[in-house]
Parts: C-alpha cells; structure tokens; sequence
C-alpha cells in the first residue's frame, strides 16, 4: 500500500509546439449507441489509441454531466488511450427505459460496462469510477479480474453505515437542493422527471441497507487484482471518512491521494491535477 499526499500543482499550458499541435488534430469526442443485452446504451468516445478507459458516473450521472474536463483532456494526456464514458442502463440517453434500482443493480450495471468494453473491442481496460461509478469499478474489477488493468476510484464506498441511510432521506427531497446542485440533472431528466428517479434511486439505496445489511459490494474487494488508486476528498460530504483506510485494507495493491479541502466532486473541482495524477496511475 502506497500513500501518496501531495498539494495542488500549478496549472500548466502547452511546453512544447507538438503537443498544442496533437491538441488541434485528435479527434472530437463521439456519442455513439450499442445494443448492450437488449439495452440501448449511449456514450462518448474520445482519443484514438488502442488501449481503452471507460469513466463510469456518479448516481443519475451521464458521460457530459459528470465527465466534461476528462473526455476533453484525458485523450491528450492519454495519447495511447481511448477514452468511453457512458450513460449508465436508465441514465441519461441510455434511456428508455428508466432505471430499476433492485438491490443488484450494481452488478448489472457492471455487467453492462464490460459487456460495453468488449463489444468495442477491447479485451482488457481501465476503470475510473466516480461515487456509484466507483462502486460499479469495484465490482467490475473484483468479479472479472482479467478484464480490468487499472482501477481508479473516489467518493465510493463498499457498504452503507446508519449516518449515510439518514443521510439519503435527508437528501431525498431536491426542491431543497440549491439550483446549482439540480439544473444539470434537470436538464437530462426535466423538473418533474429528476424528483421522481432522484427518489427512486434513494429508495434503492435504502433497500439495499435494509435488505443486505448495509452491504454493497465487501465480497469482492479481496478478489481484485488490479492495481487500484482512491483518491479523497477530506471534505467529502457523501461519504464517512472510514471508507477509505477500509478500502485500502481491504484491496491488495492501492495508492492514495487526498485532496485536503476536497470534497466529492474532486475532478470537476481540481481537474487539472486530477487528471494529471489519474493519467500518470494508468500509464505507469
């Protein structure tokens, strides 16, 4: 296990002329649709290397939403790298139809990103996940070891504690949500439709604590073979602090970095170091 905790680093433009140039040559970002197990499944592809990364987003998240700085950045800093970023199954364009949060719809979706991965063509990848993102890496990575290269995670969590059940009813009702935290999901879902899925993906969560005693994925973590970056923020809301050192414990081979005034959404706010340090852990 190996910790890495290092400040913000300055913000740095092109150093040399032939990377602005690759920077007015690679392609644009794609959106394209695969019949994933009878579902339409929409994403963005960007970069044109060989070797491939999916981002997986956050609860109700979508590739634009959730994805923005790294489907414009990564494929520069990734040059070797395709990146996919999706709208999960009942997500965003990868509808109809809406989403069914059972108590296994992480490991659906799982089952969905790899099968999204291997019908493009890759037989191997990396995985960056954000919050329900990273948990859906975990299990990805836990359940098909052989498919998953790199494993990078933030704001995720293996099971569900007693503070983070209240928290979910606390957060149920997005008309207390300030209009910063809901316009983009209202733009994907519109004013009447984000209340409705917002809350049944918080009756699935509390389903989940109920019906499995607070377990989401704890099974897996020791199965996972990959070489896995957390990365924290200090500050995170959505998640108790005591996720991190378990999952650490819990999976083989991890670095960490934290963001000391961090909170969850890390790589919109810092995304110019995030990016570096995430394109560094797959590279090397």
């Amino acid at each position: 296990m190996r910790l890495l905790f290092r400040g913000l680093k300055p913000v740095v433009g092109c150093a040399q002329l032939s990377i602005c140039r690759s920077l007015n040559t690679r392609p644009s970002p794609m959106e394209k649709q695969l019949q994933i197990a009878g579902h339409k499944i929409n994403f963005v592809e960007a970069g044109s290397g060989d070797k491939g990364v999916i981002l997986l987003p956050g609860a109700l998240g979508t590739a634009w939403t959730d994805f923005k700085p790294q489907i414009e950045h990564l494929p520069t800093l990734l040059p070797n790298h395709k990146i996919i970023a999706w709208d999960p199954p009942g997500y965003g364009k990868s509808r109809p139809p809406d989403k069914d949060f059972g108590v296994d719809f992480y490991e659906k979706d799982a089952e969905a990103a790899a099968s999204l991965m291997e019908k493009i063509g890759f037989r191997s990848f990396s995985v960056v996940g954000w919050s329900d993102g990273g948990i859906t890496g975990l299990i990805m990575a836990g359940r098909k070891p052989s498919l998953v290269d790199k494993l990078v995670i933030w704001g995720s969590n293996a099971y569900i504690t007693p503070k983070e059940a209240g928290m979910f009813e606390n957060i149920r009702d997005v008309s207390k949500w300030s209009a910063r935290m809901r316009e983009p999901m209202e733009k994907v879902y519109g004013t009447e439709g984000f209340p409705k899925i917002w809350s049944a993906w918080v009756d699935g969560m509390i389903n989940m604590y109920k019906q499995r005693n607070g377990d989401i994925c704890r099974e897996v973590l020791d199965k996972i073979r990959a070489p896995t970056f957390i990365l924290h923020g200090a500050k995170d809301p959505m998640i108790v602090p005591e996720h991190v050192p378990y999952l650490q414990n819990s999976i083989a081979d991890t670095d960490l970095h934290v963001f000391v005034d961090g909170k969850h959404n890390i790589h919109l706010k810092y995304a110019e170091e995030f990016n570096k340090l995430v394109s560094d852990f797959i590279k090397k």
